[in-house]
């Protein structure tokens, strides 16, 4: 058996398939972004509890598109969400695309609770081996009463 202990300082680390480095292989489109959380902040590296985030500047469903230049081989997501404010249920769902974004196939839809300030962090990582993908698609519900909210990714790592 193989292991390796991690550090405490490194919870969200992936397996050992490298990261795809999404702001050179890839356009990333969204649907809004806060001025003060641009979608880059998903990407920076910086995630965790308090790491950066991108937040939607309206409220309602979100969109965020990751577009590749080439198509890539992709064996998971690493997806991390904080909400340190609102009580909410955040729906999201994952799709990726084979054909330049004519059509998505649906990885993963899942629910998050939040209840800060206790429960307000979710760290997920899905398994997704997929050859040639040229589109990831992440459709996100703030919340799915009838409150409105606003949209946030903490981090998305492709690896």
């Amino acid at each position: 058996m193989r292991k390796e202990i991690l550090k405490q300082s490194e919870p969200g680390r992936l397996p050992s398939f490298e990261l795809i480095d999404v702001a050179t292989l890839a356009q990333v489109m969204v649907t809004s972004e806060d001025a003060d959380h641009p979608v880059e902040m998903a990407f920076d590296g910086r995630g965790g509890p308090g790491g950066t985030r991108w937040v939607a500047a309206a409220d309602g469903e979100q969109t965020l598109i990751v577009a590749f230049d080439d198509p890539q081989r992709v064996h998971g997501i690493l997806l991390e969400i904080e909400e340190p404010e609102v009580a909410r249920t955040q729906q999201l769902q994952v799709a990726i695309s084979t054909d330049g974004g004519g059509s998505y196939r649906e990885i993963v839809r899942q629910e998050y609770n939040f209840s800060p300030p206790g429960t307000s962090f979710e760290r997920e990582r899905w398994s997704a081996e997929a050859e040639g993908v040229t589109h990831l698609r992440l459709v996100i519900a703030p919340d799915k009463g009838v409150r409105p909210g606003r949209a946030s990714v903490t981090t998305l790592a492709l690896y």
